[in-house]
């Protein structure tokens, strides 16, 4: 909140019930409140670009627990000033996401640039409801990269009792996203491809990763992660969440899916087709 606090025209904050000081600390800075019932991430974004009185065309779309780093402010508050001649060809900007783990910077296994497109136009973005986990801005038009950072980083997360907790959550959510995706066919906002924008190979690695074995694919992935790009230069910390992540979180998801087809009765999963939404 304070990384926005006097270079944005508004800041709009979606309340769903926090218990915490987040609405007091929000409204000291300015900011709207606005209050909806949560479902998951994707249908909370959805609602707030559809009903939230924006004023602009632009938006610039940050979770709670994101930060704009002063390098990034002044990046963007160029683009909008004597940069603005780029805006009129591009529907979204990415910027990359800095990682924090328990104060550490996670610079490796691939961790980092990660690129999330985070500043977009607000009537051109889609967003896919079948996430049940995680939220994506997806834009079928032109889209560019900024230079700099926004910084992820949960303080809440620093117990490590609370990060195994909340990923208990997300893998039952990610599980079952699987599944339905499975039964129902993956339709995808955007046409998967490696050599596409980061979303597209994102789309594209999800497409691979669902052919894999379950069971054997957490463990190539913290492999992955861990050797092959370097994970281990994180240190302790980049240890711990390199493993929970990769491979400790996957294998969960892993699990509850094999449980939830056993209970359904499917047989055996086709590959995930690769289709564009139409």
């Amino acid at each position: 909140m304070q990384s926005l606090c006097g270079w944005v025209a508004q800041v709009f904050i979606v309340d769903s019930g926090s218990t915490d000081a987040t609405v007091a600390i929000a409204e000291r800075y300015g900011a709207s409140i606005v209050r909806h019932r949560f479902e998951t991430h994707a249908r909370q974004w959805a609602w707030a670009l559809e009903n939230l009185p924006c004023r602009h065309d632009w938006v610039l779309g940050l979770d709670a627990d994101q930060r704009v780093t002063p390098e990034l402010k002044k990046e963007i508050v160029q683009l909008f000033t004597l940069d603005a001649g780029r805006l009129g060809s591009v529907d979204g900007f990415y910027v990359k996401r800095r990682q924090m783990f328990r104060g550490r910077w996670i610079r490796h296994g691939g961790y980092y640039p990660k690129y999330l497109l985070k500043l977009v136009r607000r009537q051109r973005v889609c967003i896919d409801g079948a996430d049940l986990l995680d939220h994506h801005f997806y834009v079928s038009g032109r889209t560019a990269k900024l230079r700099h950072d926004v910084i992820e980083e949960n303080k809440k997360e620093d117990d490590i009792a609370f990060w195994i907790e909340k990923h208990l959550r997300y893998a039952e959510l990610l599980a079952r996203e699987e599944l339905t995706r499975e039964v129902n066919g993956a339709t995808r906002p955007l046409v998967p491809s490696l050599l596409g924008n980061p979303d597209q190979r994102a789309l594209w690695l999800k497409g691979v990763w669902s052919t894999l074995p379950r069971y054997l694919r957490p463990f190539l992935y913290f492999v992955y992660r861990y050797v092959l790009r370097l994970g281990f230069l994180d240190g302790k910390e980049g240890l711990i969440f390199h493993f929970l992540h990769a491979c400790w979180f996957r294998l969960l998801v892993d699990i509850q899916v094999d449980e939830a087809r056993a209970a359904a009765a499917l047989p055996d999963r086709p590959r995930e087709p690769l289709v564009e939404r139409k």
